[in-house]
């Protein structure tokens, strides 16, 4: 062939932004193939397995099989999983019959916690300062986080020209202070292409251009926005001089995770922990352990921070909006004050119980146009409620 010579290329079809703004993949009637192979279809990825892998056996619970809300929520069209366990023990699990235990399934948001080990071990450690503002750490970002404090960011409580709405428009330029969509945060995930004659960008890159004219929120309700949870990795990458990279592996390690801990990263190479994991029910659960240990790892080792997991369900933390309103949103969780879970797009949920070491791991996925039916996480938050009482003494 000679030099120069230009072949014809087609877009990737999986990427391609179609429809009502949306990437082929997340396109209704390819959305549940897409969150039951997320990990494969982004841009770029990691894979993290742990050498030490905690055992689990089933003690099975017909309590939680017989409650009528499991049998609702697990016999949707929606339902991909759902995995129950006790310290060591699997006491509920069901798959739906297109899904199965090695499967792993996109979690969304719910891999933002990570952040909140990540942020609660350094500032135990003393290399974080909750009251000191973002551009003590990142002094190159812009106004949209400078003068906002690292608590701020934590509770996502910073007021900027983000916009999570999944119908937000996109923005070229993000520092010519219109409203910045969900999708450019896609664009920076791997997740769908950018637009006909525009570069990609990464994360950082995006959370950089955000302006503000005042990041502080009047409202004390929940300002929900994924790039506050990119600022945080950044943050713990500057202030523990490690990369992401490596303190994900430490809790993958930590929560001895058995199959593979699947992360998208954006075309830097930094992990997309903000919505990018996908990992198996079981694995979920395992995840979730650390919580329930507040923090402490399979060997003993401090991933997390139990005395910030303990402040963090104290009461304190935004509120966030109705028919939710009975939770706050706590250092990068949400939490009744006795709990500590997150939500997924999609219809996603892990809650993990520290009093009685208790975590429930959900997998589902909404068909609907924008994968958000206002009851229905809500719903699945009490279900999983319910499951953990069974067990107070």
């Amino acid at each position: 062939m000679a030099t120069g010579t230009t072949l014809t290329t087609d877009l990737n079809p999986d990427l391609v932004v179609g429809e009502d703004d949306k990437a082929h993949w997340n396109l209704p009637d390819n959305r549940r193939w897409g969150f039951h192979n997320l990990y494969r279809l982004t841009r770029y990825s990691l894979g993290i397995r742990a050498p030490h892998v905690l055992p689990l056996s089933k003690a099975i619970d017909e309590r939680i099989g017989d409650m009528p809300e499991v049998r609702r929520y697990t016999g949707t069209t929606y339902f991909s999983a759902m995995a129950v366990v006790r310290k060591q023990s699997v006491l509920f699990e069901t798959y739906a019959p297109d899904f199965g235990p090695d499967r792993p399934h996109s979690m969304q948001s719910v891999g933002k916690t990570a952040a909140s080990l990540i942020l609660g071990r350094l500032v135990e450690d003393g290399r974080v300062e909750l009251d000191r503002k973002v551009a003590h750490y990142l002094p190159e970002i812009s106004t949209g986080y400078a003068e906002a404090t690292v608590q701020q960011v934590l509770d996502m409580d910073v007021v900027n020209n983000f916009d999570e709405g999944y119908d937000a428009p996109y923005s070229a330029d993000p520092l010519r202070g219109a409203p910045v969509g969900y999708n450019n945060e896609e664009i920076a995930m791997g997740w769908r292409l950018p637009p006909a004659g525009q570069s990609e960008f990464g994360c950082r890159a995006l959370a950089a251009a955000l302006v503000s004219d005042d990041v502080v929120n009047p409202t004390g309700e929940t300002r929900y926005a994924s790039p506050n949870t990119d600022v945080l990795g950044w943050i713990a990458e500057r202030a523990s001089g490690r990369c992401l990279r490596e303190l994900l592996v430490e809790i993958v390690e930590a929560a001895g995770i058995a199959g593979v801990y699947h992360v998208g990263t954006d075309c830097e190479g930094v992990p997309q922990i903000a919505g990018g994991v996908c990992m198996t029910a079981r694995d979920l659960a395992r995840y979730g352990l650390l919580f329930a240990r507040l923090g402490m790892g399979v060997h003993g080792e401090a991933v997390g921070s139990a005395k910030f997991i303990h402040e963090t369900r104290s009461g304190r933390g935004t509120r966030l909006p109705e028919p939710s309103g009975w939770l706050r949103y706590s250092n990068h969780t949400t939490t009744d004050g006795r709990w500590l879970g997150h939500g997924g797009y999609g219809g996603q949920y892990l809650l993990a119980d520290p009093d009685t070491g208790t975590v429930v791991a959900f997998f589902s996925v909404l068909e609907d146009r924008h994968a958000y039916t206002e009851d229905y996480l809500p719903g699945v938050v009490r279900m999983a409620e319910d499951i953990i009482r069974l067990y107070d003494t």
